[in-house]
């Protein structure tokens, strides 16, 4: 009995590192597809000059003005970050995941906490990466704002030697203030998407429910007097499924949502990882709430609130797209999984 349960939970351990893995890579490759809609709102955020046009004529002006391989400047640098920080977060996920769960069943609620915890160890120990990669990713950019320092970095390892130099240590950590509230993000769009998905089942349910009548199956029972078969019928209920359309669709409208109310605050990290503007630049190491109030109410000021959503165009194509396809793979992981395990069921019975 002891084996067999070590067993159950070692072939879990494996099956959380393979689609982990699975999901690193599928991150990657999404980043590495939509780069250039990424430059394009990086570019809107940080410049407040550049005027916001469609993403397509954004691209376009990088690339007359500062060549075709422009849009994917900082390329390695971004993926370099991207697969690290996916690391340190699923890696501290399944961690706590193991000594708070303990081979219970987890709920919804225990994921999202584990979720937020290691969202908030992943910005501590990952934000320098991040910076780091956010002032390559615009060094050499073509900016309308003359109030933004330039760079002139020779990799990663000459860009930590010089921020800390010039800037101090604490440098690295800019924006972690806006990065810390922004984890909440993912917990905003699973909620929607557990919404909507609630929703749509509960609907289709309706629809098959008025359609067809509920089907019965003949099944026997004896009766204990006579000893005859005496046929029963038994409601058979009609359960409906989701298509792969379906979870593309919900996934990508819950991640428009969560996006678009959390953007002001992207905009506010980006800007501060960047640090290079000129104006308030006493006591903006951390991105403390007063500095990111600060820039909010500038952005406000001189934009008014569409100032706020500069360059989210860009980010919605880039992250609804990334995040419908991610909806889609765990949906199918997830039945793959339950259909295996009941394959595997079935063969030891």
């Amino acid at each position: 009995m002891r084996s067999s349960c070590l067993d159950l939970q070692q072939g879990k351990l494996k099956l959380d590192i393979r689609r982990n893995v699975l999901i690193i890579k599928g991150s990657a490759t999404a980043m590495t597809v939509f780069f250039p809609l990424d430059t394009a709102r990086l570019r809107l955020q940080v410049d407040e000059k550049r005027k916001s046009k469609t993403t397509p004529a954004v691209l376009l002006e990088i690339i007359k003005e500062e060549g075709l391989l422009a849009p994917y400047r900082g390329w390695f640098p971004v993926i370099s970050s991207l697969c690290c920080s996916n690391f340190v977060y699923f890696y501290t996920f399944n961690s706590l995941k193991a000594v708070w769960v303990k081979g219970q069943h987890s709920t919804t609620g225990k994921d999202l906490v584990l979720g937020v915890v290691a969202g908030v160890v992943n910005v501590l120990l990952t934000t320098p990466l991040w910076v780091v990669n956010t002032r390559l990713k615009l060094q050499g950019a073509k900016f309308r704002n003359e109030e933004i320092i330039p760079t002139n970095y020779k990799g990663i390892v000459d860009a930590f030697h010089q921020i800390i130099r010039d800037e101090g240590v604490l440098a690295l950590w800019n924006g972690t203030f806006p990065s810390l509230l922004l984890v909440f993000n993912p917990a905003i769009q699973f909620m929607f998407y557990e919404g909507f998905k609630r929703k749509l089942l509960k609907k289709q349910q309706q629809v098959f429910s008025e359609l067809f009548p509920i089907f019965h199956h003949p099944l026997s029972s004896v009766d204990t007097r006579t000893g005859r078969n005496i046929p029963v019928i038994v409601p058979v209920m009609l359960y409906t499924e989701l298509t792969s359309l379906d979870v593309f669709i919900i996934g990508a409208v819950a991640k428009a949502v969560a996006t678009t109310i959390t953007y002001p605050m992207q905009t506010v990290q980006s800007i501060l990882r960047f640090g290079r503007h000129r104006l308030n630049p006493e006591n903006r190491t951390l991105g403390s709430l007063k500095n990111v109030l600060h820039i909010l109410r500038q952005r406000v000021k001189r934009f008014g609130l569409v100032g706020l959503y500069k360059g989210l165009e860009a980010k919605l194509l880039q992250t609804v797209l990334t995040a419908a396809l991610m909806f889609l793979v765990y949906e199918k992981l997830t039945a793959a999984t339950f259909t295996v395990m009941g394959l595997k069921k079935s063969q030891k019975h």
